[in-house]
């Protein structure tokens, strides 16, 4: 009787990005991104004529613009590091826990794509399934938009694997420490600041109107996060950056709050986003050159950034935890299968 092969399988998910910092990619991207209702919750037929006729043939050539200042001889900067953080994982993973198990990366808007990571771990034995999207806080613009592509893939499929959907982590401890640690280190390395300023991508006011926890949820993980720097009030303050379009959005926006800070005597300040992965356009270009640059035309003297957790261990290792504790009635059973399918196979 041969060793039994069945598998856990890890799907991590990420927002994507285009192939390429030109029109044309930047286009394909920003076709597929702005589609997708959960991002743009308008009526099909007021938002889609305006998508066509006037985002698409104008915005990508600004936007390739901006994806070169932060492009790599290894392309993008999300898509490596986000494969670099896959196999980080997959080695944390392996190491502690005794069931056979394979980690996949899939991106929503990009390659790989959602549903091709789904049929590799399928193809390798995987018959349960466990999705890590990576946006610590729950957002039904992404978390949901995840939800969305995974089950349109399951649709298709004739027997479904036993499905666990990880909703967020914005307050698992594991990850609040390693963004203390983060902070820390940038510190220790680089000189404290008197103020820290956390920034995350913002979502149109409607959308919290409307029910969306993703406000409460940054929120309660910049409190955490401040209580673990043991910063005292007025010392760390919230924002949200990466506004689009007319309406408003989660406010305060992060750009008003940057220049306002050196009329208020805040002339220094440090910015982490924790509601980034791994770091991005988002974060390497908007918060890291253009925001930098308005803080110091306003009079700001210092402005440090604090790297996204990217493929770092200790990102790794809490996402490790985040999983162990989410999928250990799974490893337990397949674990104890193996021993008696080797003794039957002896």
């Amino acid at each position: 009787m041969p060793v039994a092969t069945e598998r856990i399988g890890i799907l991590l998910v990420n927002s994507g990005t285009p192939d390429a910092a030109e029109p044309g990619a930047v286009r394909a991207f920003l076709r597929r991104f702005l589609s997708d209702p959960r991002v743009i919750d308008l009526p099909r037929a007021l938002w889609l004529p305006l998508l066509y006729g006037v985002i698409l043939p104008w915005r990508p050539h600004r936007v390739a613009g901006r994806y070169r200042r932060i492009w790599s001889a290894a392309g993008s900067p999300l898509r490596e590091l986000s494969r670099e953080l896959r196999a980080q994982l997959a080695g944390a993973l392996n190491a502690r826990l005794l069931a056979p198990l394979s980690v996949e990366l899939g991106m929503l808007y990009s390659a790989p794509e959602v549903g091709e990571a789904l049929r590799r771990l399928r193809a390798g034995g995987a018959r349960r399934l466990l999705v890590l999207p990576l946006f610590p806080q729950y957002c039904a613009a992404t978390t949901g938009a995840v939800y969305d592509q995974v089950s349109a893939e399951l649709r298709r499929w004739r027997a479904l694997p036993d499905v666990h959907f990880i909703a967020d982590y914005h307050d698992h401890p594991g990850y609040i420490e390693a963004l203390r640690a983060s902070v820390s280190a940038h510190w220790e390395a680089h000189g404290r600041t008197a103020h820290l300023l956390m920034s995350f991508h913002g979502i149109p006011e409607r959308y919290a109107r409307h029910g969306d926890p993703y406000f409460d949820r940054c929120h309660a993980t910049a409190r955490l996060l401040a209580d673990e720097l043991l910063l005292a009030d007025g010392a760390w303050s919230v924002s949200f950056q990466s506004r689009f379009g007319p309406a408003p959005w989660l406010q305060p926006y992060t750009r008003t709050v940057l220049t306002g800070m050196p009329a208020r005597g805040v002339r220094e300040v440090t910015v982490v986003c924790p509601g980034f992965a791994v770091d991005c356009l988002e974060t390497l270009e908007e918060i890291a050159i253009d925001d930098r640059a308005a803080f110091l035309r306003a009079g700001g003297e210092r402005f440090a950034y604090v790297p996204a957790l990217n493929a770092g261990a200790a990102h790794a290792q809490c996402l490790a935890d985040v999983i162990t504790q989410h999928c250990q009635a799974w490893t337990d059973a397949l674990a104890a299968r193996l021993p008696a399918a080797r003794d039957a196979s002896a």
